[in-house]
């Protein structure tokens, strides 16, 4: 077992190693130019941890919850999931990985603007292994007055929730975030951060969440920073904040 502090002070202990990775390299070619977007990342985390990813634009962190999220492949290295290992699956072993194991929330919301809140939640329950309610889901990040909205009905805070409850709605193992406030102002952002927290203690997913912005990292169990390609700081926060406490 890991163990962490959690908010509060109060010693967290984490689950089992839910990604191992070791050695992970990803090279782009552009024409003869070689772009290193990895070299060489050794990572892992643990059930429940909520991992806040810093890093400038460049420095990798992107990449690196692509080859995590089964998204893209690795040039080289190796990336687990539990007992699968991600850089031996096919395309289509990847695809079920992705629908059965990964919830994705990303900038941009892309909801289905024909669709209520409660009917794009419903997209990925039906097609889900284990799903939750698509009402329970929404409850869950305080959507439950806001279920038959439709998303030009609903503010960018709003519409980043019913994101993360589609996101979570198929009982994921992980939830991978990138920049999931970067569209939004602080007081909007807090409500997003605040949806995060409850969703990582109620579902107990390990949470990686990629960010430009400092301040968040006060609310993870951890904070990662990467920079060109590599990650160069790992840290177990000694005390955490609340959402509501935090600011930009």
């Amino acid at each position: 077992m890991a163990e962490g502090n959690a908010q509060g002070g109060k010693t967290e202990a984490f689950g089992a190693e839910v990604f191992r990775v070791r050695g992970l390299t990803k090279t782009y070619h552009s024409g003869e130019v070689e772009v290193q977007a990895l070299r060489g990342v050794d990572f892992s985390a643990r059930a429940g941890e909520f991992v806040v990813i810093l890093g400038p634009s460049g420095s990798g962190k992107s990449t690196f919850l692509n080859l995590v999220g089964g998204l893209d492949s690795a040039t080289s290295g190796q990336a687990w999931f539990l007992d699968h290992e991600l850089t031996a699956l096919t395309d289509a072993g990847l695809t079920r990985y992705r629908r059965d194991h990964v919830g994705f929330v990303f900038q941009f919301y892309n909801l289905v603007p024909s669709l209520t809140a409660r009917e794009n939640v419903r997209l990925v329950t039906e097609i889900a292994r284990r799903p939750m309610r698509p009402e329970d889901a929404l409850a869950m990040v305080g959507l439950q007055d806001r279920m038959d909205h439709f998303p030009a009905q609903l503010s960018g805070g709003e519409q980043q929730r019913v994101a993360i409850a589609r996101a979570i709605a198929k009982n994921p193992e992980v939830l991978l975030c990138d920049e999931p406030t970067g569209a939004l102002d602080s007081q909007t952002g807090i409500k997003v951060l605040q949806a995060l927290l409850a969703v990582n203690d109620a579902v107990g997913a390990t949470t990686l969440v990629i960010t430009h912005n400092v301040a968040i990292a006060d609310i993870a169990h951890r904070v990662v920073r990467f920079a060109n390609g590599g990650i160069v700081g790992d840290a177990v926060n000694p005390t955490r904040k609340k959402a509501e406490e935090v600011s930009w």
